[in-house]
C-alpha cells in the first residue's frame, strides 16, 4: 500500500505510509478475485479454506462465498509472522494456495511452505513490487487461471520468488536476490513472469541514450513531464541534466525539477493537464507499463492524461523479452486500463518508432 506516497513498498515501513496517507489495497483485489471466481461458475467446484477476519475471511463473507475458516488470532495488525504460520495450517488441508500480496508475501509463503515445497500456490497482484514470477497478471487472470487448474489444463512449473532489498531502493539502488521457487499453475499469457533486469552491455546503452536524445528533442519547453522508474527513462534525466530517482517518479518542469514526487505531489504540481506528458518503460520481460512499481501514477492521474501524452520507451533487446511483445496494464481501475488498450507508439531507437499493442485484461 505504499506505491501511491511513493515508498516504493511497505516491509518495515507500515507506520510511516499511514501516516503519509496509504490505505490498504489488498481487500479490494481480493474481492475481485473473488467475484470474477462466481463469475466463472466455480462456486459448487471449490472448497474454499481462509485465514479468519481481515486476512481473508471478511473478503469470503462478502462475496458471498462459503468458506471454512482457520483457527487462529490475528493480532490487530497483521504481520508476515500470521502469514508463515496460517501458510503451514492451510498446507494441510488444501490442493492450491491463493493469496494477494506482493514479492514480501511471497516469501512469506515460501517460508510457511518449507517440507510442503510440492504445493502449489498462485499469487494474485496486490504490491508496490512484484517481480516474482509466481503472479498472475491480473485479479482476473488469476481466477481464470484457476479454473484452469481446477480442470487440468494448466501445467504446473517451478516459478521464481525474488525480492528486493527495499532498503537500497529508498537509498536508490536496485538489489535482487532470487529466495527460492515454489510450483504454480502457469499459462503464459496469465502470468506475469519474473523481472528481467536491463542488459547492462555498450550496445543497449547506446541505443537507450538514443532514445533519450530522440524524446529531449521532441520536449515541449513549456510542458510538465512525468518520469517514471527505470534505466531507460533514467538517461533522459541525464540529457536534462539532473540525478533521477532510479525507482521512483520525477517530475520536469520548465528546467526545475521534483524528485521522488508520490501522487499527491504529482496533482498538485500539475496545472495544465493538455501540456503534460508521461514518460514510461515497460518493466522487462513482464510487459507491465502501469500498475507495477510506479504506483504513484494512479488511475486518477492517468484519467486526466491525453493517451497520446504517454511516450513509451523500450529498446528493441526489452520488447522482444515480453511475451508476445503485449504490454500490459493493470491500475487496478478497469475503467482506465480499458482506456488505454489498443496501439501505442513506443521509442525504440533515435528518431524510431514502433507500435505495440497494450493489452489490460484477457
Amino acid at each position: 500500500m505504499g506505491g501511491r506516497v511513493g515508498l516504493k513498498g511497505t516491509d518495515r515501513v507500515v507506520e510511516e505510509a499511514l501516516r503519509r496517507g496509504a490505505m490498504p489495497i489488498s481487500p479490494a483485489r481480493a474481492s475481485r478475485f473473488l467475484s470474477k471466481l462466481k463469475d466463472l461458475g466455480l462456486e459448487e467446484e471449490l472448497r474454499i479454506v481462509t485465514c479468519p477476519a481481515l486476512m481473508g475471511q471478511e473478503e469470503a463473507e462478502a462475496a458471498g462465498l462459503q468458506a471454512e475458516i482457520l483457527p487462529y488470532a490475528p493480532k490487530e495488525r497483521t504481520t508476515g509472522e500470521d502469514t508463515r504460520e496460517l501458510v503451514k495450517k492451510m498446507a494441510k488441508k488444501v490442493d492450491i494456495i491463493v493469496f494477494v500480496g506482493g514479492d514480501g508475501t511471497a516469501r512469506d509463503i515460501l517460508e510457511g511452505l518449507k517440507g510442503a515445497e510440492q504445493l502449489p500456490v498462485l499469487g494474485v497482484p496486490s504490491g508496490v513490487k512484484m517481480y516474482s514470477g509466481i503472479f498472475a497478471v491480473n485479479p482476473d487472470n488469476a481466477a481464470q487461471l484457476l479454473e484452469a487448474f481446477i480442470g487440468g489444463q494448466a501445467e504446473v512449473t517451478e516459478l521464481e520468488i525474488v525480492d528486493v532489498d527495499e532498503n537500497a531502493i529508498r537509498s536508490d539502488r536496485l538489489a535482487i536476490r532470487l529466495y527460492g521457487h515454489l510450483k504454480g499453475p502457469f499459462i503464459p499469457s496469465f502470468i506475469q513472469g519474473s523481472k528481467q533486469l536491463t542488459q547492462d552491455t555498450t550496445e543497449e546503452s547506446e541505443v537507450q541514450q538514443g532514445i533519450a536524445r530522440f524524446i529531449v528533442e521532441e520536449m515541449d519547453s513549456q510542458g510538465t513531464y512525468i518520469l517514471g522508474p527505470g534505466t531507460t527513462v533514467k538517461h533522459v534525466a541525464d540529457l536534462l541534466k539532473f540525478q533521477k530517482t532510479l525507482l521512483g517518479i520525477d517530475i520536469y518542469q520548465q528546467g526545475h525539477v521534483i524528485t521522488d514526487a508520490n501522487e499527491e505531489t504529482i496533482r498538485q504540481t500539475v496545472q495544465d493537464w493538455t501540456r503534460t506528458w508521461i514518460i514510461v518503460s515497460p518493466i522487462g520481460r513482464q510487459g507491465i507499463l502501469f500498475g507495477r512499481g510506479n504506483q504513484q501514477i494512479s488511475p486518477e492521474i492517468l484519467r486526466e492524461m491525453r493517451r497520446d501524452h504517454i511516450l513509451v520507451l523500450a529498446t528493441p533487446s526489452k520488447m522482444k523479452s515480453i511475451e508476445e511483445e503485449i504490454l500490459r496494464i493493470d491500475t487496478g481501475d478497469r475503467e482506465v486500463d480499458n482506456k488505454l488498450r489498443g496501439y501505442i507508439r513506443i521509442a525504440t531507437d533515435y528518431r524510431e518508432w514502433r507500435l505495440a499493442r497494450i493489452d489490460s485484461e484477457t
